[in-house]
């Protein structure tokens, strides 16, 4: 497939869908609190058991994938702390560019574009994504936003227990395990399919409306230097973890895809929750890199799927 193809298929959706999200945002004064919530424990549980309870996955690459997902928060969590040291970044900035450099938007931004790109398995290997990166937000995330502010509350760390879909994916996979799933064309999965087909456009309606009112002058150089990591560094170190580990075909496609996907918001909800100092100056930052990254992804991701869904890097 052409370029222009792939952007039609694939990048175009997805940049129409959150560009109604940011005119909303700008014109009627969104609230996204409402929707994200919505999204968190209605929508998006739906879509992760829906999708891993039909998805033609098995658990071997399931394993392969959480592995792969951990290891790549590890080796992209190295080079950003280098990076930051060696150009004499300072706290919270610091901080704020290792978070924004290491954490993709896979799930607002990730899992549309995966389903768009590569269809019901790059959904469901999307979705598994989100799920373990999503544990390591509230743990190792949650560390280095404290860290910007030289505190750390213990009971941060509890937050990835009241995430809904962390307990989908353990509830898919063991109804998988069991093989007690309900039956195919039933009125439950049916329901679940409805419900969780609907956080897929609502959650680019947020990330478009979290665009609104982004200041990008501050900070050029270190913005350059996370939004590096982000587009150009993490492509790379997901291709090389991919292949060391074994991960293939569509699920691999989908791996590298997500790692290449713009800097993610929750960081910037992290630094502006538990950067107790300066924490306007590191979330301003954060959205800065969000802002900046997304739009830049639109160039970056359609040359990236080309190369993938042609087999051509992987």
């Amino acid at each position: 497939m052409s370029l222009v193809s792939i952007f039609v298929s694939a990048i175009a959706p997805v940049v129409a869908i959150a560009a109604v999200g940011y005119l909303l945002g700008r014109t009627r004064g969104l609230d996204v609190g409402a929707l994200n919530t919505v999204v968190v424990y209605v929508f998006a549980p739906a879509l992760v058991f829906h999708s891993l309870l039909t998805a033609d996955i098995d658990p071997e690459t399931v394993a392969r994938l959480g592995l792969a997902v951990v290891a790549f928060v590890g080796v992209m969590t190295v080079l950003a702390e280098l990076a930051v040291r060696a150009g004499g970044v300072d706290e919270p900035l610091a901080s704020a560019t290792v978070l924004t450099g290491v954490y993709p938007n896979s799930g607002n931004y990730g899992i549309p574009l995966s389903t768009f790109a590569f269809g019901g398995v790059g959904q469901s290997t999307a979705v598994l994504y989100l799920a373990v990166q999503s544990v390591l937000v509230y743990t190792h995330g949650v560390y280095v936003a404290a860290r910007s502010g030289g505190n750390a509350g213990r009971g941060a760390l509890e937050r990835v227990f009241t995430i809904p879909l962390v307990y989908a994916v353990v509830l898919a996979l063991l109804v998988r395990a069991l093989g007690v799933g309900p039956p195919e064309g039933g009125t439950l999965l049916q329901t679940l399919d409805l419900v969780g087909s609907a956080a897929i456009p609502l959650m680019l309606v947020i990330l478009g409306s979290e665009l609104v009112g982004t200041d990008v002058r501050g900070a050029l150089g270190v913005l350059s230097l996370a939004t590096g990591l982000k587009l150009l560094v993490a492509p790379l170190v997901a291709l090389g973890i991919a292949l060391a580990l074994g991960v293939s075909g569509t699920v691999g496609a989908v791996f590298v895809l997500e790692c290449a996907t713009p800097a993610a918001v929750t960081p910037l909800i992290l630094l502006v929750e538990f950067g107790d100092v300066d924490a306007d100056v590191a979330g301003e930052f954060a959205s800065s890199v969000v802002l900046v990254s997304t739009l830049l992804s639109v160039v970056t991701v359609t040359v990236l799927v080309s190369l993938l869904q042609n087999g051509v890097v992987l």
